[in-house]
């Protein structure tokens, strides 16, 4: 009975294979495709370059599930990275992830997120001069009570979030391929535009760049668009949750790339025949541009409910996955003991809930100081975010070596190219996250530093449970 009872304090079964897929889908396909194909179009020097680009980040995001799969299979658990990091190089740099995560990285993300749905929906109704900080506290709020009411209400509504999204980012497609007109009539009218002020389009000789190199386009174009493909990784939370048990992960995996890059290269056809490639380039948002040549004033109001439902989405996915390494590492540290408590009423890590939202709040607070709070927040988390995921990529080849014997469900093809090509994917991004941001990234690893310091405290790293 008692060891029952135990067994109830921990993650269950209870994720269908559409339920995981739901969420990934639901955190990738985020406010970001209608915001980075701009950039995109900007580094790459012409239509046909500027599609490969999206297929390369398909690929390599396909590559690292394909190591996250063998990874989540061999050690499933719901610290997820936080997990194989332990395994692979010790307890105490599995605390500096978890630190990193809880302060850094998730609630970064969902500061972030929360932002965009704010912005957006702002837009279609005002709440004043605060309101995209005051719609941005109000869904973590709201989104984190939903979560704590239990896993059965945050799939649910996981899956209309994510079936709006999805068909929001089709209506796109069926708009840019089928309805508006093609670019070179686009391209006049979009000049007629430019003259009356009433397109967000600017001349191309104004903002666009000079046509870059080999160099840049492998640079810059790439890394808007494996920023756009992040988000994945997240199944590997899920993992000691998902009822087909462990190779049902694999299976997860690579679905949701699939149906993630189909519907972004579909969403970047559409705006490349309905807008071109130098109309793109020198776009401010592309998804308004579109929909305001064809349907004016309403396809902008419709564009900014999608890009707020899908930063809607986002934000719940985020927020579920998120909790479950904060749980994780509450069972491993003293320090964190009160995360590690699991709520078998709600089938999840109610604390954990609570302290993530607590600082994501505080994060989102930032923009009652400053209007720049979005660009900082994205600052603050990249560096910190592309180094762990180097480590996670790198902890492939670790752990084949210090469990050589442990069952792999799954093992990743073509072993060492493709970790080794994931690896150094990560450590490009890594480069230049640091190179291209601000003092918010400065702020990041001072903040990361912080975790260096708390873990020198008597008994922080004594491990509570195995």
């Amino acid at each position: 009975m008692g060891n029952d009872a135990t067994e109830q304090l921990r993650p269950a079964k209870q994720l269908s294979v559409t339920d995981a897929v739901a969420i990934i889908v639901g955190i990738v396909i985020g406010a970001g495709i209608f915001r980075t194909p701009s950039l995109v179009a900007a580094n790459t020097s012409s239509e046909s370059m500027f599609l490969l680009a999206w297929v390369l980040g398909g690929a390599v995001s396909l590559i690292g599930a394909l190591c996250y799969a063998e990874l989540s299979t061999t050690f499933p658990n719901a610290g997820g990275d936080y997990h194989f990091l332990s395994l692979a190089y010790g307890k105490r740099l599995g605390f500096l992830f978890a630190w990193a995560r809880m302060s850094i990285i998730q609630t970064g993300s969902i500061a972030v997120l929360a932002y965009i749905f704010g912005d957006y929906l702002s837009q279609v109704v005002s709440l004043g001069t605060y309101s995209s900080v005051l719609y941005a506290a109000l869904i973590v709020i709201v989104l984190t009570g939903i979560n704590i009411a239990g896993i059965r209400m945050s799939t649910i509504a996981q899956k209309v979030f994510t079936s709006t999204e999805v068909a929001g980012a089709l209506l796109v497609v069926v708009v840019g391929l089928f309805i508006a007109p093609a670019s070179a009539e686009l391209d006049s009218l979009s000049a007629a535009a430019i003259v009356d002020g009433t397109s967000s389009v600017q001349p191309a000789v104004a903002t666009s760049p000079a046509p870059p190199d080999a160099g840049s386009f492998l640079g810059l174009a790439m890394v808007f668009v494996l920023l756009t493909f992040g988000g994945w990784n997240e199944a590997a939370y899920i993992s000691a949750e998902l009822k087909s048990g462990r190779r049902g992960m694999a299976r997860v995996l690579i679905i949701s790339i699939v149906i993630i890059t189909v519907i972004y290269l579909l969403v970047n056809l559409a705006f490349s025949r309905a807008l071109g490639h130098s109309a793109m380039a020198s776009s401010d948002a592309v998804g308004v541009d579109l929909m305001k040549q064809v349907w004016g004033p309403t396809g902008v109001w419709l564009i900014g409910m999608l890009v707020a439902f899908s930063a809607l989405t986002s934000v719940n996915a985020t927020i579920f996955t998120g909790a479950r390494t904060n749980y994780a590492v509450g069972r491993d540290f003293k320090m964190f003991s009160l995360l590690g408590k699991w709520n078998n009423q709600a089938a999840g890590p109610v604390n954990a809930f609570l302290v993530q939202g607590l600082i994501s709040l505080a994060l989102i607070s930032l923009g009652l100081i400053t209007r720049s709070g979005f660009e900082t927040i994205v600052e603050y988390t990249a560096p910190v975010f592309w180094f762990f995921f180097l480590l996670v990529g790198i902890s492939v080849f670790v752990l084949r070596k210090k469990a050589p014997d442990a069952e792999r469900p799954f093992r990743v093809p073509l072993y060492p190219v493709l970790p080794l090509i994931f690896c150094l994917s990560s450590g490009y991004l890594l480069y230049s996250s640091l190179m291209y941001t601000g003092v918010g990234a400065l702020v990041g690893i001072g903040v990361l530093l912080v975790g260096l310091f708390l873990q020198r405290k008597p008994g922080t790293i004594n491990q509570i449970k195995p």
